[in-house]
């Protein structure tokens, strides 16, 4: 197959152009820098510059492939959250309308804005979260292009992790650097499903490959959750900073108000489904593992 990805020199997507050129598929990879282009044609990969906000790039990438994946999304500019949040829509809609009936759209969402209430372990079958607080909107956007013949695949993503980055707890990483203390709400009880890094690549390439008519709903799930507190020891033992519970109350005002309402929120997901539907069986280590042999 010829997939077009963006986001394909991130985190995931580096791991998913090599799984996906190792598993025979011919990539067109989108890249903004020197640097991503030289890491593309390395792996093997076509190489196509420009960026998520350029709309024409993005139709022009996925022109002519059998499936897109869409990983492109800026994380690091946590105040430009809700731009970020429509920037990825528009990416959405304008490689949704570049593909043709019968070929692939596949769309990256989170279990943090999957519906659930406290405590409920979430599934492939829970309809995207409608929040004020959270502006992303993959799944609805998508979800249109059914309409019109295109196959959608969703994929809900954990805490990724590997021993460089882990998803949110990245952030929780940096801040108990900076504030010299790891820290955790209330009891630490609320709970973050989690993956290893290349098992969520093993997982993007089965969706590519495996996704029929219609709208499937995806969790890369291996751990259906893990606790705050023992991520925030990790943390602590891992920086040698002290380990403390923050009342809920004063959440946002220690982490900041979107990081505030992550890090209280219990989120644990099943990946049951999934597992049964793409043969998938992640194998990788866990969080906290991953964790205690990063180098901090």
């Amino acid at each position: 197959m010829r997939v077009f990805v963006t986001g394909s020199t991130g985190f995931i997507g580096t791991e998913l152009v090599k799984e996906l050129i190792a598993a025979g598929h011919q990539v067109r990879g989108l890249t903004r820098s020197d640097a991503g282009e030289e890491q593309l044609k390395a792996a093997g990969a076509e190489v196509l510059r420009g960026d998520i906000e350029d709309l024409d790039c993005l139709r022009k990438g996925a022109a002519g492939m059998d499936a897109v994946v869409n990983l492109a999304f800026n994380h690091g500019e946590m105040e430009k959250f809700a731009k970020n949040a429509a920037d990825e829509i528009r990416a959405i809609e304008a490689l949704g309308t570049a593909l043709e009936p019968g070929k692939l759209l596949v769309v990256t969402s989170g279990i943090g804005i999957t519906s659930g209430a406290p405590g409920q372990v979430r599934k492939e079958s829970d309809p995207p979260a409608e929040s004020a607080v959270m502006p992303r909107r993959p799944e609805q956007a998508a979800k249109a292009f059914a309409e019109r013949g295109v196959r959608v695949g969703i994929v809900r993503l954990p805490q990724v992790h590997d021993t460089r980055k882990q998803g949110l707890v990245t952030w929780m990483i940096a801040m108990a650097r900076g504030k010299g203390v790891s820290a955790y709400v209330d009891e630490g009880k609320n709970r973050w499903a989690a993956g290893p890094l290349k098992d969520v690549a093993l997982l993007y390439r089965l969706a590519v490959e495996k996704t029929g008519p219609g709208v499937t709903t995806y969790h890369a799930v291996e751990e259906e959750g893990v606790p705050l507190r023992e991520i925030a020891e990790a943390i602590g033992r891992g920086l040698n900073v002290p380990v403390e519970s923050i009342p809920a109350e004063k959440a946002g005002e220690h982490f900041g108000a979107f990081f505030g309402h992550a890090a209280s929120m219990d989120m644990p997901a099943s990946s049951e489904w999934t597992r049964k539907a793409l043969g998938w069986r992640p194998n990788g280590p866990g969080l906290i593992e991953d964790l205690e042999k990063m180098t901090y």
